[in-house]
């Protein structure tokens, strides 16, 4: 149960910031990003994208869920207050779009064009590039377009989330002598968004077009004989977050597989056309998906910005990326027995400023060790194409007891997760899907081991991200590799608990969710605030994605009371005003942006000199705290603590490049380096001093 703690007699709305807009202000900070003259111009657009991709995914998970709550019957429950909140959602969403497309149009696509990248609309093609284009329809596109007439006979079509789509005003008789309307075309999803021209047609620089507007171009060569009077792209988004009653199905996996093939055709939840759609056809696109206008949203560009990325992947020029940047191989490990070395030392790794391939190797010597009899892995995620799986598949082949729990509910990763267990059960290993109703979020591996006498050691690895090699070159984690015996024990009692799903034994070491890991955390808390209240100084610190956890937050203004420093590095939303007096005058909420996405949780507190340091797969959020299996693991070593405490917290709070301040209100400010104050910036300065990059671009 959640710990009850007191809380000042303030209203909700004073006490907790709104999760929703949140959530949108941490989307205007890396929009931030892409107007920053001072990055790449590639970089700006992927920073365009990851907004287009966040905001996709807040209209299908969280904008879906409010829309979901507040309905009865399909229809809208008409509650003032839930009504405002919505239309304040849909407000800033609407503006952050805007300002998305004004970026692109008016900003990087122009000077992209000045460095001889040209994404050319129909009317600046000329007659050359016009001509290959139709010939490129013609061959490519027409044959697999199957343009849709609406009448009784035809209704409106299923259209898949997120897909492009034509609707078209039509004008005249069809070859059956009626006046259908409008016509439906559905763009291949098996073709490329972005189409490069030939380089003699791109006037010494590079040529390329969108997929929508080719077909834009060509609309009425498909619709012979009748006169095209408008015509518009749109998009629909749709609710995706998979339901499945755990209780009721026999065959997880059956049922989810299953739910995978209706995501596509969840709830509507946002529709975006171009911005010069006509009204009328606007209106008809919202009657069928049951759609208010709210929900609409016109733009001046594609319809779906995320696949302006595949224009990123084609363009090599380095000058307009990020100076290349690799993870130093760390020496002292290349080349020795991992077991031999966790015998003498933990291992500490901080990606992506050191390799992963550490970890990889962890996993592919025990799985060809003789002398390992079991490993054990939770997997959320790790991608369609993964070393690790592979690894685990030849330990199985070879006859060592192998048992994967695979999260199936991992969202947007459950068809490669499937797909991974199944590989698993067909070589032998053991695949378990969690606990029912909950999902393995913990980041755990564990490697026993026949020894010297006979005995069985345990060697594991506990981290902060995911298993999944290709995120970890983009996002900020922490990996621990030990022999400690208590906590290495401790991770198999874990493993024993997720698979016999028995009451899981009072741990040392470990905090573990949905049993301790909320209670724990307040008690680490309370205790900070107990050595304040005693005259001496006390201190917290924490690093996370999001806070947002009631209890956890009430817990740190009654510590702000006490008199403890608290500074939260939080990348995301966070429910907590900072800087109230009375309420939180001690805690200041800062926010980082920058080159890698940050990911670490990190959880310290002074404890009278202790320096007690936990890493951990958890955010401070209701549904990782009591909604999922995850774990909190102390660093115990004092080297290793210093480093985590000098690479993940002390220069993201010396930061003044990336930074972002949290104000009582809810706003954030860009952090700058004052008059004589020196730039500093913690992922350049982690860059330099533990991986690859060259001095020249300080």
């Amino acid at each position: 149960m959640p710990v009850k703690t007191a809380a000042p007699e303030l209203s909700r709305s004073v006490i907790f910031l709104d999760r929703e807009m949140s959530q949108i202000a941490f989307n205007w900070r890396v929009l931030a990003q892409a107007e920053d003259r001072s990055i790449p111009l590639l970089e700006r657009l992927k920073y365009l994208c990851i907004v287009g991709s966040n905001l996709d995914e807040f209209f299908e998970v969280r904008v879906a869920s409010l829309l979901a709550q507040n309905t009865i019957d399909g229809e809208l429950v008409q509650h003032p207050t839930f009504q405002a909140m919505l239309k304040r959602v849909s407000d800033e969403c609407h503006q952050l779009a805007k300002r998305q497309y004004e970026l692109l149009n008016q900003e990087i696509l122009p000077q992209l064009s000045k460095k001889g990248i040209h994404l050319l609309r129909h009317s600046e093609r000329n007659e050359a590039q016009r001509a290959w284009v139709k010939s490129y329809f013609e061959r490519e596109v027409r044959p697999l377009l199957t343009p849709i007439g609406l009448d009784p006979a035809h209704p409106f079509p299923q259209v898949v989330n997120k897909s492009l789509n034509f609707i078209v005003s039509l004008a005249g008789k069809d070859a059956f002598g009626r006046g259908t309307a409008i016509a439906i075309v559905k763009a291949p999803r098996v073709l490329p968004r972005i189409i490069r021209l030939p380089d003699e047609l791109s006037n010494n620089g590079m040529a390329f077009c969108l997929l929508s507007s080719v077909i834009h171009s060509h609309i009425e060569d498909l619709f012979n004989g009748r006169e095209v009077i408008n015509y518009s792209q749109f998009r629909v988004t749709r609710d995706s977050d998979l339901w499945v009653d755990e209780e009721e199905v026999k065959n997880l996996r059956q049922a989810l597989q299953g739910e995978l093939q209706t995501r596509q055709f969840g709830a509507a939840v946002r529709l975006e056309v171009a911005k010069n759609c006509p009204e009328n056809l606007s209106r008809f696109l919202l009657e069928q998906f049951s759609l208010d206008n709210d929900r609409l949203y016109p733009v001046d560009g594609p319809v779906n910005m995320v696949r302006l990325g595949e224009l990123v992947d084609h363009v090599k020029q380095p000058n307009l990326r990020f100076p290349p940047f690799s993870a130093k191989a760390i020496g002292k490990y290349a080349h020795a027995d991992i077991f031999t070395l966790l015998r003498k030392q933990d291992i500490l790794l901080h990606h992506p400023f050191q390799p992963f391939q550490t970890v990889i190797d962890f996993i592919r010597s025990a799985s060809q060790d003789p002398s390992v009899v079991a490993i054990k892995q939770t997997i959320y995620r790790t991608g369609m194409n993964s070393d690790l799986m592979e690894s685990l598949i030849t330990a199985a082949r070879l006859g060592k007891e192998v048992t994967v729990i695979v999260e199936l509910m991992a969202r947007f990763d459950e068809e490669a997760n499937i797909n991974w267990a199944d590989k698993l059960q067909r070589a032998g290993a053991q695949v378990v899907y969690g606990v029912v109703g909950l999902k393995t979020h913990a980041k755990l591996a564990l490697v026993i081991r026949r020894e010297e006498g006979g005995t069985l050691r345990h060697y594991a690895h506990l981290g902060t991200g995911n298993y999944h090699p290709s995120t970890t070159r983009f996002y900020t984690d922490f990996g621990l590799l030990t022999a400690h015996p208590g906590m290495a024990a401790e991770v198999n009692e874990v493993f024993i608990h997720l698979t016999g799903l028995t009451k899981p034994k009072k741990l040392e070491y470990l905090w573990l969710a949905p049993f301790a890991l909320q209670p724990q955390i307040i008690k680490a808390i309370r205790n900070e605030a107990r050595i304040a209240r005693e005259g001496r100084p006390a201190r917290i610190i924490a690093k996370m994605n999001a806070l947002l956890d009631e209890s956890v937050i009430r817990a740190l203004y009654a510590a702000s009371a006490d008199g403890v420093k608290i500074d939260l590095i939080i990348r995301g939303a966070c429910a907590l005003r900072p800087g109230v007096p009375g309420l939180s005058e001690n805690i200041k909420v800062r926010s980082i942006i920058g080159r890698f996405l940050e990911h670490s949780r990190i959880y310290y507190f002074r404890n009278d000199l202790a320096h007690d340091v936990y890493l951990a797969s958890a955010d401070w959020m209701n549904r990782n705290l009591f909604r999922r299996i995850e774990v909190a693991f102390p660093v115990l070593e004092k080297s290793l603590k210093k480093r985590v405490i000098s690479e993940g917290l002390e220069p993201y709070l010396k930061d003044n490049v990336n930074a972002w301040t949290l104000d009582s209100d809810g706003r954030y400010e860009r952090k700058k380096a004052r008059a004589k104050q020196v730039q500093f910036c913690a992922q350049q300065h982690l860059m330099q001093t533990l991986g690859s990059l060259s001095d020249t671009d300080n």
